[in-house]
């Protein structure tokens, strides 16, 4: 069983996205903004961050580049509804990051968290 951190603003698709990796057998600490999530990453042991690209505060791709700034190693995974994201591919085979794009069935969901959790994150 994977810890998973998720921030997500939306509070409906926050219960959802939650209830789901719960169901597949995950822990989950469910937040809903960058700014909770990061206090969150030094407070808890995080196998996976899963987060929003676009939260007030502060934005997922903020949260995960300070994020690993505390915990090197942590696996990232964006979720997002927008199709142009701020990272371009070269960024995310570097360092492993994944992007989901909204809509995606809750299925989809915890078969990508699954395979980012089993995935062997390249050598800086």
């Amino acid at each position: 069983m994977a810890h998973i951190l998720l921030a997500e603003d939306d509070e409906t698709m926050r219960r959802y996205l939650a209830a789901a990796l719960r169901r597949a057998g995950h822990h989950v600490t469910a937040v809903g903004d960058g700014v909770k999530a990061l206090q969150r990453v030094g407070e808890i042991e995080t196998d996976l961050l899963l987060a929003d690209v676009v939260m007030p505060g502060m934005d997922g791709v903020e949260l995960a580049r300070r994020a690993a700034d505390r915990r090197p190693g942590l696996k990232v995974m964006f979720i997002t509804g927008f199709a142009a994201v701020a990272l371009n591919a070269r960024q995310r085979q570097s360092t492993g990051t994944r992007v989901l794009s909204k809509p995606f069935h809750l299925r989809e969901l915890v078969a990508e968290v699954d395979a980012m959790l089993e995935m062997e994150l390249p050598a800086s």
